[in-house]
């Protein structure tokens, strides 16, 4: 077997074309970056194929070890097993996202199964498992981050069904392997659905909201609406309800093969909220604060709709509609506030808010961003940054991918290309990390502007990026983001509070023409209005979070009437009436939708925030607790921000979420402060 095996390796380190494989070489580029240029997407299925032979190897000396199982020869060895998978997958599945185009996704189609069952082989090998859980068990002196790095282990092969007998074990791998598939095909099918959506309307998805509250023509709004609200629900090749159907029956027999009455229970075991009923109260309390809001809202925007009739722009009798709130809104922006997105985007001009999100970084944490050339990117449109800490030293490198393109998913992320860690021979790995965003890419007739909504974005991926590149951790399955779902989102709003504060603001707000920074006014009006509409923001949010509990917590009997029908058209009547029921038990007002609607709830059933939607607003809790003490403490107090750098930045997932938050905070997260920062209470 073993030459087989070797056979088998060194046939993959050779491409289709004779040349030796990329993957299979020391990088010698700037930083250890990939040399994208150089990478062919022949390369990609031969480097997986043999990052999974080495890796078992790797895990097959672990078991073979005949030292009684400790830390270092057990749990650090893993660590450090599969560094060429890791080395591919970073790169592949990142290019994926980014630049997806048919070839990426039908390589797609070949590797994600290949690396699922890989990943599971591991997690139900109970010889490995066996030495974890001695480790796990035992009475080893252990760091704290040590024992956090087994615990994580040890509770990933207990979730990933090590304990099932052999016929749960196949069951649970199939379903494993079934979800991935299923997943990529729902994120590929909202592409195809979004770039539809751009033929039809003429605009982004991304570009909806600005679309929505500048048209005047209120049919040319209700279309846009009905093509954005129904994609992947129009009963074409790209229709979801199929898949989501099918997603929801396997996640729910995966909770139940582990003794879970619903896979919310089973998705919620291991976060800070623990289980569902602390989830629903949390969230039932905010929608009650968001629709009563909500309705003040609907009442000032029919004002103004009423003097549109009464001025016959509308016939009589005309109410607010789901396609009329931004219009109207905005509307009612100016006049409460008066304040006009066209007034505030030309001080925000995409690479002078690029560059206040640098400068933020630097006044706070003393981090410093320089631009570096010498690194290759895999986009022209694809900048590369060199991160530094204040003495100079290497914190990792930066891509920003900020604009919009039509083979690059919709939304905006962090990730990483490599992550952070302690190699074999005591080397600190920094990391590589990319912010994507679909900013709109500039014209003939302008540079790219943002408007307020879209600064916060850019503010907000490069607080993911911050917590990348600030961790100062040992073992990479705890480094950097690398924490509980429902803390992750903290870092990347805490890092919004920055977008607006009058001394960055006058670092980076410069009119693109003029140069004139932002007036003092303007700033004013800006911070005034970022209480505005937050019935509805939140509201919107709350409802997708709702909707998303609600699907992971039906039961396998309860998922059986969906499929009654079994057309096409019954199955997306019974996901709509099921989506309607929801909306109408929480509350939701019929002016308002929720954020996502099933067919293209890409968060939930393409990329991993299942049952975890939620998090956004959890995580708003701790974040605005936190920066309430920034407040009391002086804003730029550097004493507050060096202590929150050292307990959350650089600790990752080293210590539970809560014992790192009472630590800093000397209590626990008051739960009021989301709504006071949002202008609820």
């Amino acid at each position: 077997m073993k030459k087989i095996l070797l056979v088998l390796g060194a046939a993959a380190m050779m491409t289709a074309c004779g040349q030796k494989n990329v993957f299979f070489e020391e990088w010698d580029t700037p930083y250890g970056t990939a040399p994208f240029s150089r990478i062919s997407e022949k390369d990609y299925l031969p480097a997986v194929e043999e990052g999974i032979i080495r890796q078992k190897e790797e895990i097959a000396a672990i078991i073979a070890c005949p030292d009684a199982p400790t830390f270092e020869n057990t749990i650090a060895a893993f660590e450090l097993s599969g560094s060429l998978l890791s080395k591919v997958t970073g790169v592949f599945y990142n290019l994926a996202e980014s630049d997806a185009t048919p070839s990426m996704q039908a390589l797609e189609e070949k590797i994600t199964p290949l690396v699922t069952a890989a990943s599971d082989e591991i997690f139900m090998n109970e010889d490995l498992f066996k030495r974890v859980k001695a480790v796990y068990e035992g009475d080893e002196e252990l760091t704290r981050e040590q024992k956090m790095v087994t615990k994580k282990l040890y509770e990933h092969f207990v979730r990933n069904g090590v304990a099932l007998d052999e016929a749960g074990k196949a069951r649970f791998m199939e379903i494993n392997a079934r979800l991935a598939v299923l997943s990529q095909t729902f994120g590929n099918n909202l592409l195809a659905e979004n770039n539809a959506f751009k033929e039809a309307i003429g605009i982004t998805v991304s570009a909806y909201p600005a679309y929505m509250s500048s048209t005047e023509d209120r049919t040319a709004r209700e279309k846009a609406f009905r093509a954005y609200s129904s994609r992947c629900n129009r009963g074409n090749d790209n229709d979801n309800n199929a898949i989501v159907l099918e997603i929801m029956k396997l996640r729910t027999e995966k909770a139940a093969l582990l003794g879970f009455a619903s896979s919310a229970e089973y998705l919620l075991d291991d976060k800070m909220a623990g289980n569902p009923e602390t989830v629903d109260k949390f969230l039932a309390e905010i929608m009650g604060s968001s629709m009563k809001k909500a309705k003040e809202e609907v009442y000032d925007m029919q004002k103004i709709m009423d003097e549109d009739v009464a001025a016959g722009l509308l016939p009589e009798g005309s109410k607010i509609e789901p396609w009329d709130w931004f219009y109207y809104a905005e509307k009612v922006r100016k006049v409460k506030y008066d304040l006009d997105e066209e007034q505030t985007k030309p001080y925000f001009q995409v690479d002078s808010v690029r560059k206040g999100v640098f400068y933020a970084a630097e006044k706070v944490y003393g981090v410093k961003v320089t631009p570096a050339p010498e690194v290759e990117v895999y986009n022209p449109a694809v900048t590369a940054w060199k991160v530094s800490d204040a003495d100079g030293s290497l914190l990792g490198i930066f891509y920003c991918d900020y604009f919009s393109r039509d083979i690059k998913r919709g939304g905006a992320w962090m990730n990483n290309f490599r992550e952070q860690m302690v190699d074999a021979s005591g080397n600190d790995i920094r990391p590589i990390i990319v912010n994507c965003c679909n900013f709109p890419p500039a014209t003939e007739e302008a540079p790219s502007l943002l408007t307020v909504d879209e600064v916060q974005t850019a503010f907000h991926e490069f607080g993911h990026a911050l917590h990348g590149f600030l961790t100062k951790c040992h073992y990479q399955s705890v480094s950097g983001t690398a924490v509980a779902r429902d803390f992750v989102e903290t870092f990347s709003q805490f890092n919004e509070n920055w977008a607006f504060e009058k001394d960055i603001l006058s670092q980076y707000a410069h009119h693109y023409q003029t140069g004139e920074t932002i007036p003092a006014e303007l700033v004013e009006k800006i911070n005034n209005s970022l209480k505005f509409n937050q019935g509805f923001t939140t509201g919107e949010l709350c409802a997708a979070s709702i909707l998303d509990m609600r699907w992971h917590e039906l039961d396998a009997a309860a998922l059986e009437p969906f499929e009654a029908d079994g057309s096409v058209e019954g199955r997306s009547a019974a996901v709509r009436d099921f989506e309607d029921k929801v909306c109408d038990d929480m509350g939701l007002i019929e002016e308002i939708i929720p954020r996502y609607r099933t067919s293209y709830f890409n968060h939930i059933f393409n990329s991993g925030y299942s049952a975890g939607y939620y998090s956004y607003l959890w995580s708003e809790v701790l974040e605005r607790d936190a920066f309430e003490k920034f407040i009391a403490d002086g804003v730029y107090n550097p004493a507050t921000a060096l202590s929150f750098r050292q307990t959350f930045l650089e600790k990752g997932g080293s210590e539970e979420p809560m014992t790192l938050y009472t630590q800093w905070r000397g209590a626990d997260p008051d739960p009021a402060a989301l709504l006071r920062g949002r202008g609820l209470e």
